[in-house]
């Protein structure tokens, strides 16, 4: 189904990939300059990120995103993953697409959350010709320390029933300092608190990897952080960013983890295209 407004077409895609169907979007701008990839965050899905994509191709940037493994309209046992290489492999997919869309123009990668871990693992690990990347309170390093026990069940579990799920014990109002988007996540029906040890155990491995070997990033980033974020460590960016000279990082006072949703959505999205710009 094709939606048009005034400055961007809407249009839904589906893709096989894994042995799984997933659920893919973009909206394209009247006019474009570069393309966005995004990718969302731990148990939510691409549908939240609508006023992200306003944003960007009302300034020319067309957006691609899709709704992960385990996530939203994507076919599958909800918080789960095969493996992190499929992860990984299913956003080359979703660059694939997108250069058959936009034949011809940039692309760059943007990441929240989880889905910051993926863009910058997926930058420092894959071949590639992308542009830039974005990642917003990557999941990097956490914000506090998982209980002991719980990482020493979830290594076992990863290594008998990797695909069993437990709760993620997020708390929504740890998302962002404006009631009403917190409001909205907790009605929205296709958010979930499911997630196993290939997102959870692997993850945390992947973030600490990405931080030790950020020296080998040979593409642009950005990372924005909340200083009080409670989710994701804003201390995590930085060290990535200390540690090679092709990343910036921008911190925002007394952000939460969701900037895009938080009371510097105006500010952040504006820098955010800024730095897109600066890219081209």
């Amino acid at each position: 189904m094709v939606k048009k407004s005034k400055n961007m077409t809407h249009q839904e895609f589906k893709f096989n990939f894994h042995n799984t169907e997933f659920y893919g979007q973009y909206w394209e701008a009247k006019k474009t300059e570069g393309v966005v990839v995004l990718v969302h965050g731990m148990g939510e899905h691409s549908s939240r990120y609508k006023h992200v994509a306003k944003k960007l191709t009302d300034n020319h940037f067309s957006v691609v995103t899709f709704d992960q493994f385990g996530h939203g309209k994507t076919k599958g046992k909800r918080g789960h993953n095969p493996n992190f290489e499929a992860v990984l492999n299913s956003v080359t997919t979703v660059i694939e697409k997108a250069k058959k869309l936009f034949p011809n123009k940039p692309i760059f990668l943007y990441g929240h959350s989880m889905g910051g871990n993926v863009v910058t693992n997926y930058v420092l690990r894959k071949e590639h010709q992308i542009k830039g990347a974005i990642a917003t309170s990557p999941f990097l390093k956490l914000a506090f320390d998982p209980p002991a026990i719980k990482l020493f069940v979830g290594k076992m579990l990863q290594n008998i029933i990797p695909s069993l799920t437990m709760g993620n014990e997020l708390d929504p109002n740890t998302l962002s300092r404006k009631k009403e988007e917190v409001k909205k996540y907790m009605d929205d029906d296709l958010v979930h608190a499911k997630i196993s040890p290939n997102y959870s155990i692997k993850f945390i491995e992947t973030g600490n990897w990405a931080i030790e070997n950020a020296s080998k990033l040979n593409t642009p980033m950005l990372f924005l952080h909340g200083t009080s974020d409670s989710i994701t460590d804003f201390k995590g960016s930085e060290e990535f960013a200390e540690n090679t000279h092709k990343a910036a990082v921008k911190l925002y006072k007394d952000g939460f983890h969701e900037l895009h949703n938080d009371l510097c959505a105006s500010e952040m999205l504006e820098d955010v295209v800024n730095w897109l710009n600066s890219q081209l």
